[in-house]
């Protein structure tokens, strides 16, 4: 799973440099877009604060 995710990142990175080489505004809307993407994927596989459930407090009166 990490080679997989390191493989991903070099290859966004190549991909950046070379969207500079031609336009720089251009890479840096992309990059921001990617990492906005990239952090969106990350959140999605985190379990949200919501789904927490407090296993001492079971059984006693509220």
């Amino acid at each position: 799973m990490r080679l997989m995710v390191a493989v991903e990142v070099v290859f966004v990175l190549v991909f950046l440099a070379g969207v500079a080489l031609v336009f720089v505004p251009a890479a840096l809307i992309v990059g921001g877009l990617l990492g906005v993407l990239a952090i969106e994927r990350a959140s999605a596989r985190r379990p949200s604060g919501g789904d927490v459930v407090d296993l001492r407090s079971r059984g006693r009166a509220a």
